[in-house]
């Protein structure tokens, strides 16, 4: 069995999430069964994270064990051949060790989320933004974003559904910024517990209309308990961009 590297771009809307499921189509199953009619081989793939139904990826990666040998470049060509008509395109295809994992060789994994902050309403982008009429301070949300980087434990922006042993995790990056009507989250970490860059993000938005103080929000994360996560952005604006090895 040779081993495969896809990088994956997809548009999340019309998708219960990366994970296979049963009666709902997801990227995990469109994905294999363009193998499947390229290859005539059923596999599994595995996926360095599981993003949420409507959530994006514009560099969402995954590994694939194929039995025979295949030119890379032919792979991501046939692949997005048979992937056709859905909102799935493979970026690049790469011939790796099979010690590779996508999920357990990742070294960091890199989101962005998108507001888009303005009075008319999402046309264009709709599905791909949050739209939030209410005008935000970009640079307080910003200062109170700093005050989560680092280690800690991130109860209160964990699902409840969260399977992940430990609560503890390192903030690596977690900004704000305004770009003209849009104001851009990104946040980086060696992994995410379940759904928390979407509660940040939701308690960021608090802190930019102005419900919410930066201490508030340390607040919140200091006391370890979900009940304190007073919002949770939808996943419409959410973008798994890149993972790192």
């Amino acid at each position: 069995m040779l081993r495969y590297k896809l990088t994956i771009e997809y548009d999340g809307t019309p998708f219960s999430g990366w994970q296979r499921q049963k009666t709902q189509p997801s990227v995990q199953q469109a994905l294999e069964e363009a193998i499947w009619r390229m290859s005539g081989e059923s596999v599994t793939l595995q996926a360095a994270g599981r993003t949420d139904a409507g959530v994006h990826a514009l560099g969402q990666v995954a590994h694939v064990d194929l039995g025979k040998v295949w030119d890379p470049l032919r792979i991501r060509e046939a692949l997005n051949y048979h992937l056709r008509p859905n909102s799935v395109g493979i970026i690049a295809v790469d011939a790796v060790d099979n010690d590779f994992e996508a999920r357990f060789s990742a070294t960091a994994r890199h989101y962005q989320y998108r507001i888009l902050n303005r009075r008319a309403p999402a046309i264009l982008e709709r599905n791909h933004v949050w739209h939030v009429s209410k005008p935000l301070d970009a640079e307080i949300m910003d200062q109170a974003a700093a005050l989560m980087l680092g280690l800690h434990d991130f109860t209160t922006f964990r699902s409840s559904e969260c399977q992940a042993k430990s609560p503890m995790r390192t903030l690596d990056v977690l900004s704000v910024r305004r770009e003209a009507e849009h104001i851009v989250v990104d946040a980086s970490a060696h992994s995410f517990l379940h759904h928390q860059v979407r509660s940040m993000v939701g308690c960021l938005k608090l802190v930019g209309e102005g419900k919410w103080t930066p201490a508030d929000l340390c607040a919140a994360l200091d006391a370890a308990d979900r009940s304190r996560c007073r919002a949770m952005a939808p996943s419409d604006g959410l973008y798994l961009t890149r993972v790192d090895y």
